[in-house]
C-alpha cells in the first residue's frame, strides 16, 4: 500500500512539473507575436503608419461636385504661408500660375484634386502643407441644348449634371423629336467629340451608360 501511495506522489509531481514547463514557454510565444511597442499585431496586417502614403488626387470626381471650369475665379491658401495666398482666375486653356508650384492646370477637375495636387507640388519647397482651395466666382457649368426640346438653351449648374437632367432642364423633347438619335456633341483638345443617346432606351432604364456625366460647353442636339 505504501508503494502505491509514493508511486501515487510520484505521479502528482511529473503532473505539476509538466504544467509549470507549459506555463513557462507561453510568454513567449505571445511574445513572438508582439511588436516592439509592445502591442500584438495580426498576421498580414501592417503596423500604423506603415501603410500610411502621400495622399493622391481621386482619379474621379464625385458626381455631385463642381467642376472647375475656364473663367472661374479660385482662392487658394496655404496654412502658416502668407506668401501663398491668394485668388486665381482659371485662363481659356484651364490653367492658373501658383508661386512655387507653377503653372497648374485645374480646369475639369475638382476642389478636392486641386487641393491635393498643389500640396503635391509644394512638397519639395514646404513641409507637409495644407492646402485650402475654394471657388470665389463661378461661371458655373454650361450646357447647351438645341433642338426639338421645350425650352432650348444655355443652362449653368454649379453641380454635374447628367444628359437625362439636361433634357429635363430643358423641359424634355417635343412630340416631334427624333429621341433615339439624340447627340452630344464635345469639343476636347480643339477636336470635336459626338456621343449618341437613345432616350427611350435610357428611360427604361436600359444601355443607362449613355447618360453620359456632361462637361461645360457640351451640346446637347435633339434633332
Amino acid at each position: 500500500m505504501q508503494r502505491l501511495n509514493k508511486l501515487f506522489q510520484f505521479l502528482v509531481m511529473i503532473l505539476a512539473m509538466a504544467a509549470l514547463v507549459s506555463c513557462g514557454t507561453a510568454p513567449s510565444a505571445v511574445a513572438s507575436d508582439m511588436d516592439n511597442t509592445g502591442s500584438a499585431s495580426a498576421p498580414g496586417i501592417a503596423a500604423p503608419g506603415a501603410a500610411a502614403g502621400a495622399k493622391t488626387a481621386p482619379e474621379t470626381a464625385p458626381r455631385d461636385a463642381y467642376i472647375i471650369q475656364p473663367g472661374d475665379i479660385l482662392a487658394v491658401s496655404v496654412w502658416k504661408e502668407k506668401d501663398l495666398q491668394g485668388e486665381y482666375a482659371v485662363r481659356p486653356d484651364g490653367g492658373i500660375n501658383f508661386p512655387l508650384a507653377g503653372d497648374i492646370v485645374v480646369a475639369g477637375k475638382t476642389i478636392e484634386q486641386i487641393q491635393v495636387t498643389i500640396a503635391a507640388k509644394l512638397t519639395k519647397y514646404v513641409p507637409d502643407p495644407v492646402v485650402t482651395a475654394s471657388v470665389k466666382q463661378s461661371q458655373g457649368n454650361k450646357i447647351y441644348v438645341v433642338g426639338k426640346v421645350n425650352k432650348p438653351g444655355e443652362f449653368a449648374s454649379n453641380r454635374t449634371i447628367d444628359v437625362m437632367q439636361a433634357l429635363s432642364m430643358a423641359g424634355g423633347p417635343n412630340p416631334f423629336a427624333s429621341v433615339n438619335k439624340i447627340k452630344i456633341i464635345r469639343r476636347v483638345n480643339g477636336e470635336q467629340k459626338i456621343f449618341y443617346f437613345k432616350y427611350s432606351r435610357v428611360e427604361k432604364g436600359e444601355d443607362l451608360e449613355q447618360n453620359i456625366i456632361l462637361q461645360g460647353g457640351d451640346i446637347v442636339v435633339v434633332p
